[in-house]
């Protein structure tokens, strides 16, 4: 907490009683008391306000999917790189059967008679 370690903290106590003194001691806990309550009640409406709006639970999300720090760049690339996305060849058609198979059908291109002009939309850009 804020780097400071047991005996540290103890020490920072001790002369916080000793500045505050006791007359003013129960005031600052008071105070002290309804931060920590107003945090708290802080923190609870915001967590229901992400409720309402987004429409899920934060405890049951699983925060290590988002983790951007399993994304390895090079093991992306790499599955990718040997992902086989060839289609087999059933073992009864032959080779040139399936190729024309995959094969995109043939573009149809309709020429304008002679003299026509081309069809024109002042409206396009």
């Amino acid at each position: 907490m804020f780097g400071i370690n047991g005996p540290e903290f103890i020490l920072l106590l001790i002369i916080g009683l000793l500045v505050i003194g006791p007359s003013r001691l129960p005031e600052y806990t008071q105070k002290l008391a309804n931060i920590v309550k107003e945090v708290r009640r802080m923190a609870s409406g915001a967590r229901e306000q992400i409720k309402d709006e987004v429409g899920i639970d934060i405890d049951d999300v699983d925060w290590k999917k988002y983790d951007p720090r399993q994304y390895d760049p090079r093991r992306i690339i790499k599955e990718a790189l040997l992902e086989d996305d060839t289609k087999p060849v059933s073992a009864g058609a032959p080779a040139a059967v399936a190729n024309a198979e995959e094969r995109p059908p043939a573009r149809v291109v309709e020429r304008l008679p002679a003299g026509e002009a081309a069809p024109f939309d002042s409206e396009a850009t």
